[in-house]
């Protein structure tokens, strides 16, 4: 069949991508779903951070690429071997599929799956090859679903059915900023309540991070960002206290805020999800002794961290990584949007707006400039 999708095929354009338009929106032809596939007409895709990673070259991957892989969507068409959801059902994808049988999979850190990651990062389906093509060849898939796009033809491992009723523009929330921002609080860093949180980096994962703290019964929570909009809307949301991540004492603020000044300040958990490795080593710094620190942020690569042994043992601390927050997607998905549904995971303030596909240029300009939190295209 013949789509329409959002094909990057080179890095590094030059901002505003408003006028330089490294996305370009192509018609492209997408094969059947073969076994274990399904074709999902994408009905609401977010833009995040991973995508501009891509867009900017900070994450290489293979080109050219159909971006996207936040998205929600409805089944269309089933591949031989596809017996647990029908068509018309509503499905969120998750951008690791999980194959079920490696050592990861088998231990219930389907987050890690082998084949998974190693398909991921040729561009394919989690049973190899691509479906998608244009007159000169294959494209590669993103992460697997390629979501910025009318149709996807996906693994059913990467897939979550979720209710009729849920709106799509809600739904794609889940398949990455809500599943790795609360996950990496309640799977990666199983706060408890009392505990004290402060999370830096307020986009859709970092502000996901907060809910879930919330919901958690942490207590203080707290949150850091350099835009002043985004630390109002984490006051909004419930933060306790909010910090300037420019001010030069940012750290200082927030170890006493957190519980004291001197050796003994600082809180029990900082989750770092600005992808910075500054942002990181100030997170390091903001944690208490014997407290943990989590990081879902994604720099460059090469980008390093230098941790002083000696505190790390004398101190008892832990550095901790979180990748989709240590998901079970089955079994989160299904949770957190019980939570949305109860009004303590209100997901719905993350949205920043809603375009169409032919707006998804300017709006990466938005995301980059931090004006943006989550914006949706919605098909």
């Amino acid at each position: 069949m013949q789509t329409i999708a959002a094909v990057l095929r080179t890095t590094g354009a030059a901002r505003p991508y408003a006028d330089s338009r490294p996305l370009s929106l192509e018609t492209v032809t997408l094969d059947p779903p073969g076994r274990d596939e399904v074709l999902v007409a994408i009905k609401a895709a977010g833009l995040c951070h991973s995508d501009l990673s891509v867009i900017n070259g900070d994450r290489p991957r293979p080109l050219p690429m159909a971006l996207g892989h936040e998205a929600a969507g409805v089944v269309e068409a089933l591949g031989p071997g596809v017996t647990d959801l029908e068509i018309g059902d509503h499905v969120v994808m998750v951008f690791m599929p999980s194959c079920g049988h490696c050592d990861p999979c088998a231990g219930g850190r389907p987050a890690l799956c082998e084949p998974g990651a190693a398909a991921n990062g040729k561009g394919e389906l989690l049973a190899g090859g691509r479906r998608l093509h244009d007159a000169a060849g294959d494209l590669n898939h993103h992460l697997g679903c390629s979501a910025f796009a009318a149709h996807a033809v996906v693994s059913r491992r990467s897939l979550v059915k979720v209710d009729r009723d849920l709106p799509f523009e809600h739904a794609a929330l889940f398949g990455c900023a809500v599943l790795t921002g609360v996950g990496a609080v309640v799977n990666t860093a199983q706060v408890k309540a009392g505990q004290g949180v402060v999370v830096i980096g307020l986009g859709g994962v970092g502000l996901s991070s907060v809910l879930g703290a919330l919901a958690a019964g942490a207590s203080p929570v707290i949150a850091v960002d350099l835009s002043e909009d985004k630390l109002a809307l984490a006051r909004s949301l419930g933060a306790v206290q909010t910090v300037n991540a420019a001010a030069p004492d940012a750290v200082e603020q927030v170890r006493a805020l957190a519980g004291g000044t001197g050796a003994g300040g600082g809180a029990d958990f900082v989750f770092e999800m600005a992808g910075s490795a500054a942002a990181l080593d100030a997170a390091w710094r903001m944690t208490r002794r014997g407290g943990t620190t989590v990081t879902a942020g994604l720099p460059p690569p090469g980008a390093a961290l230098p941790v002083n042994i000696v505190q790390l043992v004398a101190e008892e601390r832990t550095l901790k990584g979180s990748y989709i927050g240590a998901c079970v997607p089955s079994r989160d998905i299904p949770r957190y949007v019980a939570l949305f549904r109860q009004g303590r995971l209100p997901v719905d303030r993350l949205l920043s707006g809603v375009i169409a596909l032919e707006g998804i240029n300017a709006a990466f300009d938005d995301l980059a400039d931090g004006r943006a939190v989550r914006t949706v295209v919605r098909f």
